[in-house]
């Protein structure tokens, strides 16, 4: 049974998913969009209240992973949280554990305060997209400037209690 775990982007795990994730992104990555550019995540930045990081585990096995974190409100006041390295490993694939993970973040986001998640992506990660899409994202103007992004995505979510 795969399990979401809240785990430390330095932990081992977490720290060998990313690799793996950044690895498959270079090898991949459009050549017209230039070279990909290596993110290192802020460990802090993925600490609660502030975000989680998730990983998705299979007993000792490492599934996918990705995070949530909290980034500046939008300009108008929605409180803004950003999925981050959302990534399923090919020997999980097929499972429904990107949906999972991104259900789990958006959840975390909403205990934490988010009003609105936003998240980007690349136009080559046409799965990716579809998942956005049929889980009530709408494509945005560019609220960051990562290099690897063509695409960014915006939700808003309510609150509950």
């Amino acid at each position: 049974m795969v399990e979401l775990l809240p785990t430390a982007v330095t932990d081992p795990m977490a720290s060998q998913l990313l690799s793996d994730y950044f690895a498959e992104r270079a090898r991949d990555f459009p050549a017209a969009s230039g070279p990909y550019r290596t993110p290192t995540p802020d460990p802090t930045a993925f600490v609660p209240p502030n975000g989680v990081f998730l990983v998705a585990r299979d007993g000792s096995e490492a599934l996918g992973c990705g995070g949530v974190r909290r980034i500046d409100d939008d300009a108008d006041g929605a409180v803004r949280y950003e999925v981050k390295h959302l990534w399923v490993d090919p020997a999980g694939r097929g499972l429904g554990l990107g949906r999972r993970l991104l259900e789990s973040l958006e959840e975390s986001a909403i205990a934490f305060g988010a009003t609105r998640i936003v998240l980007d992506t690349n136009a080559s990660l046409i799965p990716a997209a579809g998942l956005y899409a049929s889980s009530g994202y709408r494509p945005v103007p560019a609220y960051n400037d990562n290099p690897n992004a063509t695409n960014w995505y915006a939700k808003d979510v309510a609150q509950t209690g």
